[in-house]
């Protein structure tokens, strides 16, 4: 699997405060940022605006079409029981596309050549960053060319921050998987701002190489891992790199799901780095990856991958408020690398029907299930005494899943899946039956998630990528080029006229 992979028990009424925010700011923007992408006079009007002086590339990791309807039905399930549904923020800006993802290898991408494409206009093999699909030519990124040009530069990202998205900006690897060269590129990319996700594989694999914090301290950068020193930052900090206080899977941001009160946000992390970045008379570049989103439909796990778009979403809006001051200046841009899991709104058993208000009762992301309720009880339970009616109140609890309400078949395949858990039959099984079941996740969290999918009527059909095209949206100075049907290589070259760039 190529990216797989605290308790939040509400969702603040965040889409209202989206529609309010973008709707003051488009009272601010000038005429060019109205209307459609084909408004007439519209090209005319952009053509004569300046440079894109702040520029903030958001990516949604995974997030295709279904993420996004998902989260807008989600937020109008728990909002009311009316039809219409209720937008997020980016959805509503003025000028929208849609963008292919294959690579040079295949139509379905991963995360490294879908980055590569993003950040370089360049097609290259799955799992190769930044270089041919030879391996021996290396390609610069827009955010090299962007700090070439004098602007500041920040990376954010939910996942670690050598993971493939985050390093298709600043890194040049042969493989993905050579997340200590990527860290140690990191250190030496000289980019102002980093923040989100921890390093993976600090010291190298083996742990006897030097520590990548170390060397990122020894070029400079303010390393801070609290939220107290965190929010202690001011600009003149110099170069940065902010280590989320909260780890959870191998590293990454908590899911927002299992985000805590007080804990830190994508869109912290966002404004925080607005206030480093924008005391440059050249403007910035950022980037901000909602690399989560991958990871739970990797897992097909809906609840937490709505969460997170809705942080993503929160995210942007954040961007939205700095453009709202700089309308004449600023270019926002979203989009996907890839599509994941195979995610469709409907599922057979509910046919014309959906229920997303189930989904509301999950407190637990299927990791944090696993962290906090699965694994001690695996560790502490000899598999003689292990029973499934022992975990059934925790996965009421995490899940909102009443084991009482359950069909006979349903009560089968749950208490099938807890005897594979808890043989720990969790690796990628060679019966090819067993994968299409579980995809190498824990069996009993995956099938707990899978139900609860399919009741309120979301369908998946993989534990990996699709080849589907990706939505773009723009908003800003010279958003009109983001209309239309393109690739994802075009986004590079689109990105870099909006700045004023040449490659």
């Amino acid at each position: 699997m190529t990216e797989q992979s605290k308790n939040r028990k509400s969702i603040p009424a965040r889409t209202k405060g989206a529609v309010c925010a973008l709707l003051v700011l488009l009272a601010a923007v000038p005429a060019y940022a109205k209307g459609s992408a084909d408004a007439p006079g519209q090209n005319t009007q952009t053509a004569a605006a300046g440079q894109a002086k702040y520029v903030f590339v958001f990516i949604g990791d995974g997030m295709a079409m279904p993420q996004i309807s998902a989260a807008e039905v989600f937020a109008t399930a728990r909002s009311s029981k009316d039809i219409n549904v209720t937008r997020l923020g980016f959805t509503q800006f003025p000028v929208s596309g849609l963008t292919t993802t294959y690579d040079a290898g295949t139509f379905i991408t991963d995360s490294a050549s879908a980055g590569t494409a993003l950040a370089t206009g360049n097609k290259t093999l799955s799992g190769v960053i930044n270089m041919d699909p030879g391996k021996t030519k290396a390609f610069k990124t827009i955010a090299e060319y962007a700090r070439e040009a004098g602007m500041k530069i920040g990376v954010i990202s939910t996942v670690t921050l050598n993971h493939a998205t985050p390093a298709s900006f600043y890194a040049k690897v042969p493989s993905r998987s050579d997340y200590y060269d990527i860290a140690v590129q990191l250190a030496g990319s000289g980019f102002d701002y980093f923040a989100g996700g921890a390093l993976n594989q600090p010291k190298g694999k083996n742990g006897d190489q030097p520590d990548a914090v170390e060397l990122a301290k020894a070029r400079g950068y303010t390393y801070v891992n609290s939220r107290e020193a965190f929010n202690a930052l001011r600009p003149g900090a110099g170069k940065v790199l902010a280590i989320n206080a909260v780890l959870q899977d191998d590293g990454a941001m908590p899911y927002e799901i299992d985000r805590g009160p007080g804990d830190l946000s994508l869109a912290d992390y966002t404004r925080k780095g607005i206030e480093l970045l924008s005391d440059n008379p050249k403007g910035f570049f950022m980037m901000i990856e909602g690399g989560k989103v991958d990871w739970a439909c990797h897992a097909n796990d809906a609840g937490a991958s709505i969460h997170d778009v809705l942080a993503f979403d929160e995210a942007v809006r954040a961007a939205l408020g700095f453009a709202q001051a700089h309308p004449g200046e600023t270019l926002i841009v979203i989009t996907g690398d890839h599509e994941t899991g195979g995610m469709t709104l409907g599922f057979a058993g509910t046919q014309y029907d959906t229920f997303f208000d189930k989904v509301a009762l999950q407190k637990k992301s299927f990791i944090a299930f696993n962290d906090d309720i699965l694994g001690p009880y695996k560790r502490d339970t000899p598999l003689a005494r292990a029973r499934l009616s022992d975990l059934v109140p925790a996965i009421k609890d995490a899940f909102g899943l009443d084991y009482s309400s359950l069909s006979s078949f349903q009560k089968e395949q749950l208490e099938f899946a807890f005897q594979r858990s808890m043989g720990n039959e969790i690796e990628r099984p060679v019966a090819e039956d067993q994968f299409l079941l579980y995809g190498g996740y824990e069996p009993l969290t995956v099938k707990i998630t899978q139900i609860m999918n399919q009741t309120a009527g979301i369908g998946w059909t993989s534990y990996a990528h699709t080849g589907v095209p990706v939505p773009t949206f723009a908003l800003g100075v010279h958003q009109e080029l983001f209309g239309g049907y393109y690739d994802n290589t075009d986004i590079f070259r689109k990105l870099a006229s909006a700045m004023n760039l040449a490659p």
